[in-house]
């Protein structure tokens, strides 16, 4: 649940309890859907939902709340379900925040202030392609904390790798020096240890990367597995460390080959953008509320 010193996202809704729902939405290059809740439509008194949330369907491991800010923003908080039942809320997910913005149903485009990592994202509607947003994370890719050990290259375990926090923090390594997902997840765990994160935490994110004469290949790790593409949050911190000197990315243009198709990104000196995003509403869903009352 959003933690309690969110005010902006602080649950007070009038909505009756049996009335109260979430959408399903699915964007199209994320892993699985996201549960998007509206917090004004969280009724008063409302307890924390807990496991009983994240059983309505064990599909969805991503929770989203979000609401509108006095300015016209949305405010915007991520959850991820861990493997067990576990929650994280630490992380960022940019298809997650898409599809609070695909909920809310605006022609945009649409800020979103997202209160977990403290990004601010500008989701503009593509002219050119229908249903489409570019996300722009307004932070200048070299911007004080976007290599949290202030060096373009580490070494985990040996390996040379590049730490990258824009979005999510990123671990980033070359994908000749990875000998399989084991040892990803290794390097992983020792990035973890070197920032201050458990272990078996959703974040870092690990990644490899190929650069070749024919342009620049990613393969991801996600929670539980492979990412199918390439995370949001993941396309955006790629550009970002490509945008840096000294990294093991390479400046990054374009598209960006993944094992379930290609990702666009690009970088100026104000911020990164995500290209040709879509997100679909796929159903709502009924929420467990229990209601706290008071004598």
């Amino acid at each position: 649940m959003p933690p309690r010193d969110a005010p902006s996202l602080r649950a007070g809704g009038t909505t009756a309890p049996d009335e109260a729902a979430g959408l399903v939405v699915r964007a199209h290059d994320a892993p699985g859907a996201t549960l998007v809740v509206r917090v004004d439509r969280v009724p008063a008194g409302t307890l924390g939902l807990g496991r009983e949330l994240a059983r309505l369907d064990p599909r969805l491991r991503k929770i989203a709340f979000y609401g509108a800010a006095p300015d016209g923003s949305l405010r915007y908080r991520f959850v991820q379900v861990l493997p067990g039942g576990g929650f994280d809320f630490r992380a960022g997910c940019g298809h997650s925040l898409l599809a609070c913005v695909v909920a809310e149903g605006r022609p945009g485009p649409v800020t979103v202030r997202a209160l977990t990592t403290g990004d601010t994202v500008l989701c503009e509607p593509e002219p050119r392609r229908a249903d489409a947003y570019t996300l722009h994370f307004l932070r200048p890719p070299d911007a004080p904390g976007t290599l949290p050990t202030g060096r373009p290259r580490d070494r985990l375990l040996g390996v040379p790798a590049s730490l990258v926090s824009y979005g999510n923090p990123y671990v980033f390594v070359e994908a000749g020096r990875v000998r399989g997902q084991a040892h990803l997840l290794a390097l992983r765990a020792e990035a973890a240890r070197l920032l201050g994160h458990p272990p078996h935490s959703a974040l870092p994110k690990i990644a490899t990367v190929d650069a070749t004469p024919d342009g620049l290949s990613v393969r991801a790790l996600t929670v539980g597995g492979w990412h199918p593409r390439l995370a949001l949050t993941g396309a955006a911190a790629l550009a970002a460390a490509g945008a840096l000197d000294g990294t093991v990315v390479p400046p990054v243009r374009g598209a960006v080959r993944t094992p379930g198709g290609t990702v666009t990104v690009s970088a100026r000196p104000d911020r990164v953008s995500v290209h040709h995003k879509r997100a679909t509403v796929l159903r709502t869903c009924p929420l467990p509320w229990r209601i706290h009352a008071t004598a």
